[in-house]
């Protein structure tokens, strides 16, 4: 069974930096892409960053250009998000996804694995 497992969330201040992890397991296949989105209350599920597992090839969006960047360490089997200059609305549950088939890497309807999120929380 395949499991996506998020960490590194928490309370930061305005301004301050988090780096989430996403490590998978339980897969004996090549993930076609992992992801990162968001989903704050009341609001939909975003897109934040993606990187293509074969080509390295990476996604963002006007949002987190420049702040977020995504990372991914092969051996480990573990996709990172670097955070910079949060601000409170970047507070949200952040979730890891990991698509296993070709599809659009910025949509998450491509993704069908996901972690079960991480909590991150900034202070004004």
């Amino acid at each position: 069974q395949v499991h996506l497992v998020e960490s590194g969330g928490g309370l930061v201040e305005t301004g301050g930096s988090l780096r989430l992890s996403c490590t998978s397991s339980g897969h004996t296949f090549s993930w076609y892409a992992m992801a990162w989105f968001r989903q704050a209350p009341g609001k939909e599920r975003e897109f934040l960053s993606a990187t293509l597992w074969n080509s390295r090839s990476t996604f963002g969006t006007s949002t987190t250009n420049g702040r977020f960047a995504i990372s991914r360490d092969n051996a480990k089997n573990t996709v990172y998000l670097q955070m910079s200059s949060l601000k409170p609305e970047d507070s949200a549950i952040y979730y890891c996804a990991g698509a296993s088939v070709p599809g659009m890497a910025t949509a998450a309807a491509t993704y069908n694995y996901w972690g079960q999120g991480t909590q991150v929380t900034v202070s004004s």
